[in-house]
């Protein structure tokens, strides 16, 4: 699943490139259709695919940012604004074409689901394999309630404050630290990948509880978390499966992970280990990380 730094290239990739323009018409593939028709909330969430396509036509984009590993499309029509809201879930993928056929890849190339024209004649693509993410027009955030509930951004003000006050709560205290700094309300887009590799910068082990680690040691980690996540969007993020820039382009950032995907220890030298936490595989060393 793309986490903070994946998405936040994206987004830095769509800015310059569809901020302005206005959408045409919306294409939705066959099978989200019939899915949606079957009861499914497929990739277009609260609302039917009609719904969704009259809705969006001479709108403008007016501005693009990310809110954790949320992509915020905010649009306008006479003056009026609305909020586009898409997350990628496991395999979502953007691509700006003029064309199908620039889509390199055959496995996104298959699985577009979605398509914005632009007055321009140049589209707006997203594809799903796994057709797990969502697309929500909202009038705004409050209209889905969830997303006011997401922690501060790691690297603003008060991220650190918040992050101290909800290690502290007796409903986080008893679980592992590795659950707990993947807990969107807790860090905004710190998911698997970036936060084994905190853990391991860090050496702490990912199944420690909140509660057995001291103050210190968690403004340490918050810190480390920080610094991994802007490392990681300085080298464009990390494909390790899935993800792929607008321009069908891999990240950097997997050939600089340090325990994420290891067979052994970098530092010492000895096999690593997993354990499941949070429903998702745990790579650490048994050495290094206590």
């Amino acid at each position: 699943m793309p986490e903070l730094p994946e998405v936040e290239g994206l987004v830095r990739s769509l800015q310059p490139i569809v901020t302005g323009k206005i959408i045409r018409s919306v294409d939705v593939s066959e099978t989200i259709i019939t899915s949606k028709a079957n009861g499914k909330e497929a990739i277009i969430k609260g609302a039917d695919v009609e719904s969704f396509r009259k809705a969006i036509p001479q709108k403008t984009i007016e501005r693009i940012e990310r809110r954790s590993k949320y992509i915020y499309f905010h649009l306008t029509k006479d003056g009026i604004p609305q909020l586009l809201v898409s997350h990628l879930a496991m395999s979502g993928a953007w691509f700006y074409v003029r064309n199908l056929h620039e889509i390199v890849e055959e496995k996104f190339k298959r699985h577009v689901h979605v398509i914005f024209h632009f007055e321009e004649g140049d589209m707006l693509v997203y594809a799903d394999i796994r057709r797990f993410g969502e697309l929500r027009l909202l009038e705004n955030e409050a209209d889905y309630p969830p997303l006011l509930l997401m922690a501060p951004e790691p690297f603003d003000h008060g991220a650190l404050e918040h992050f101290l006050e909800m290690s502290v709560l007796p409903k986080y205290e008893n679980k592992a630290i590795k659950e707990f700094i993947m807990d969107g309300h807790v860090v905004s887009g710190c998911g698997n990948i970036y936060a084994t590799e905190a853990l391991f910068n860090k050496r702490i082990h990912p199944a420690r509880k909140v509660k057995r680690i001291s103050k210190e040691r968690r403004i340490e980690l918050f810190n480390e978390i920080v610094l991994v996540l802007l490392d990681s969007i300085e080298h464009g993020g990390s494909s390790i499966s899935d993800y792929r820039s607008i321009n069908g382009e891999a990240g950097n950032m997997q050939n600089r992970l340090q325990m994420y995907g290891k067979k052994s220890c970098l530092i010492c030298g000895t096999k690593t280990k997993q354990k499941t936490i949070a429903g998702r595989t745990s790579t650490y060393c048994g050495i290094c990380q206590r």
